[in-house]
Formats: structure tokens, sequence, C-alpha cells
């Protein structure tokens, strides 16, 4: 009896320490795919940052063409088979540059060069000849707009910006919402 008490008592069997090491080791992955997700979330940060400017550019522009003149109030509107007049493409499309009247997302930036955002070179200045282009490849805008339903003279319109990117693994939408009137 003394014995089998010792033996009991001798330590860690070969299959509880297996056992032991296992749930370190599931421990340990959980661990590192958090670091991951973490710093995948906190990459798309720039991501978020780029979203939010290109959709600021695409409403600036909008409000700039309509008070300097360039377009109309009719003009400011989704270009479709019932609306040959509108300036804006429908649906989602790719960030491009402007086109010549100025406006992103317009109907006369078809065709133009991809957006991009400029980054400093091996020399660390930026605005240098060995600075780095870097294409918007992964995100799109879509520019919708719709005349308000309460408004019996449909003089002012409703402008959505949604600005659709993957970061890593994940998908976002940045989404900004503003108003342009006729007068």
């Amino acid at each position: 009896m003394q014995r089998t008490k010792r033996r009991m008592a001798a330590g860690f069997s070969l299959l509880e320490s297996m056992v032991a090491l296992i749930v370190l080791f599931v421990g340990i992955l959980g661990l590192a795919a958090l670091l991951y997700d973490s710093l995948s979330y906190m990459q798309g940060s720039q991501d978020d940052f780029i979203a939010q400017q290109k959709a600021e550019e695409a409403a600036e522009a909008i409000f700039t063409a309509k008070y300097s003149a360039n377009a109309t109030f009719a003009q400011i509107s989704n270009n479709s088979g019932g609306n040959p007049g509108g300036l804006f493409l429908t649906g989602p499309v790719p960030l491009l540059q402007a086109g010549p009247d100025g406006l992103v997302g317009s109907i006369n930036d078809v065709g133009a060069p991809p957006a991009y955002i400029i980054y400093p070179g091996p020399d660390g200045k930026l605005g240098t000849a060995d600075d780095i282009k870097a294409p918007l490849t992964n995100f799109t805008r879509t520019i919708t707009i719709t005349n308000l339903a309460s408004e019996p003279t449909n003089d002012v319109r409703d402008v959505v910006i949604t600005i659709n990117y993957t970061t890593g693994k994940f998908t976002r939408q940045y989404q900004l919402e503003t108003y342009v009137s006729e007068f």
C-alpha cells in the first residue's frame, strides 16, 4: 500500500504533461491570432482615413462645381437612361483621377488613370524624384444623388457618397451624406 502511495505521489505522468502542453499550445495560438487580428485592424486605420478623405473630396468637388457655375443643378445628378444629362456615374466605380471637368466620379473620368497616394521614397522626403505612388485599387466609390421626396419643388438633393474598401481580411465601408440646393 505504501508503494502505491509513493507511485501516485511521484509526479506527473506523461499523459498529464501532454495534455498540459496541448492546452498551453492552444492558448498561445489564440493569442497569436488575436495579435494578428489587432495588427490587421490597426493597419486599416490608414485606409479608414483615405476613405474619409476620398468621400470628402467627392462632396467638395460637387459643391465647387455647383457654386462656381461649372455645372448646373440639373447636371448634379446620376447619369442614367432616364437622365442622360447627369454628370455622375451610377454604381460602384474604382477610384480614378478626376477627368477634364475636375469632378471625381463623373462620366468624364472613364479612362482616367487610377487614383493614388504618394509616399516618401528611400530618402524619406516627400516631393522628390524617388517618391512612391501607391494606387488605390482596393477602393470603390458610389455617388448616389436623389431628390428629396419631401420637397414639392425638388430644389434640394440628397448626395450619398459611399466608399467600399478592403484592408487585410476586413471589408469596410465609409458613407458620407450631404445635401445640395438649387439656390
